[in-house]
């Protein structure tokens, strides 16, 4: 494993090499200390221009590049901001198809209200939206998917600048943590009223969505689903609490040059069509699962392994857009970028809710504290006996009858061996020796 997410600092960004030039594109305009937060909220911002397309995950399933969802999570004034200039720089095209669509919607409107009493009042058509607005009523939106069904399956995304707006999209909080694993997993939502005004058919979700909070608004809203799945389908990038430089951030330009290179690259989004299975990203993938797991082991912590899982989904899906993006080409920068996004969303979650999921505290300062402790580094020199561990799994609230299951999946892993002679076991030199 490259990154350890049990330190209190994040993983740091690898350098974004040949095959990311659009994501080194767009964190060109903004500030320095944003690149790292931004980098995981672009795959759902431009991932919304992929229509008619599927992939092959490792496991044989195909997905489509809806779905995904993100939380820009940072402390008040923490230039979370700069998030929407990106949102707007990808989605000018959006705007301008939804501008037109809701003036004829609106000229229909008029017509229907001078006419609801004739014969001749004209039958119904909902507007094809794109880029939904952040006050959207549940019935709206699912109108808004059945459109974009009707036209050929096509994506649309939501913009939040505040993770309250999502009560306004579906009514109260567990319709909208529904929703939210609805739409990542891309079912279909069935409705049925019984009066003349209500939404009655089916609409398959094909939804992107991002979301920029504060630590204490993302705690308060994920309190009560940190184990029903919604926690591990929201991709977490959290942007700690900076030093007080008294600089402020510049941005970039927005030129017209930026406009047309980044138009190029959202054109072979749009251009990508059919099924299309990318190698050596799913062997990627197959690697990066056994690493999640080992790194389950070495805290026993059931929790990451099954947030690992989505995190490896939600970065497989980034490694898609930017092999789209890249003419269909992988290169080993891209890989780069993939893992780090697996070990980024999990050192986010748990700085902002480790001692939720540890069922600890609830102050925020105490968050990052209760991150998943790596206990066999945590055990003093490399010999130890079981009796240390034993020890160790005391103090951390783990139970003592899982000690000896704990030893046999390290040895089993080739993290340590065992010597019946001395009755101790003894840190590998490939575990030693492992790249931090």
């Amino acid at each position: 494993m490259k990154y350890d997410i049990t330190k209190s600092t994040a993983p740091s960004m690898p350098t974004l090499g040949k095959g990311t030039e659009c994501f080194k594109l767009l964190l060109s305009q903004t500030s320095q200390d944003m690149n790292e937060p931004l980098l995981p909220m672009l795959s759902p911002v431009i991932g919304t221009k992929i229509s008619q397309a599927e992939f092959q995950y490792p496991s044989g399933q195909w997905f489509e590049m809806c779905g995904q969802q993100a939380a820009l999570i940072a402390d008040s004034a923490g230039n979370k901001g700069q998030l929407g200039l990106l949102v707007e720089a990808c989605n000018r095209d959006f705007r301008q198809q939804d501008a037109e669509e809701l003036r004829k919607y609106l000229e229909y409107q008029k017509t229907y209200k001078k006419r609801s009493q004739s014969k001749e009042r004209p039958e119904e058509v909902f507007p094809l939206l794109r880029f939904l607005p952040a006050d959207c009523s549940k019935p709206g939106y699912l109108k808004a998917q059945m459109a974009c069904q009707e036209h050929g399956g096509l994506s649309t995304y939501i913009d939040l600048k505040e993770i309250e707006q999502l009560d306004n999209l579906c009514g109260n909080h567990k319709q909208v943590t529904q929703m939210l694993r609805l739409m990542w997993d891309r079912e279909v939502y069935n409705a049925l009223r019984a009066t003349v005004d209500g939404i009655t058919g089916s609409a398959l979700l094909r939804t992107n969505l991002t979301v920029s909070t504060t630590p204490i608004r993302a705690r308060q809203f994920f309190k009560y689903n940190l184990y029903d799945g919604t926690l591990g389908r929201m991709v977490f990038s959290y942007k700690a609490r900076g030093n007080r430089d008294g600089k402020i951030p510049r941005i970039g330009k927005f030129s017209d040059d930026f406009y047309g290179k980044l138009d190029e690259y959202l054109a072979r989004l749009d251009n990508c069509k059919g099924r299309y299975v990318i190698k050596p990203l799913n062997k990627l993938i197959e690697h990066l699962a056994n690493d999640i797991a080992e790194l389950g082991d070495l805290t026993d912590n059931d929790s990451l392994w099954d947030m690992g899982k989505r995190s490896l989904i939600s970065a497989w899906k980034a490694g898609c857009i930017m092999w789209a993006l890249n003419n269909m080409t992988w290169t080993r920068s891209m890989g780069d970028v993939v893992e780090w996004l697996v070990f980024h969303d999990m050192w986010s979650k748990y700085q902002v809710l480790g001692d939720l999921l540890k069922e600890g505290d609830t102050c925020t300062t105490e968050a990052s504290k209760a991150a998943p402790a790596n206990m066999l580094d945590d055990i003093k020199g490399d010999s130890f006996n079981e009796q240390q561990l034993e020890a160790l799994r005391l103090e951390s609230g783990k139970s003592k009858e899982g000690t000896k299951r704990q030893l046999r999946v390290w040895v089993h892993r080739g993290l340590i061996t065992f010597n019946e002679q001395t009755g101790l076991y003894t840190k590998t030199e490939s575990y030693l020796n492992r790249t931090r």
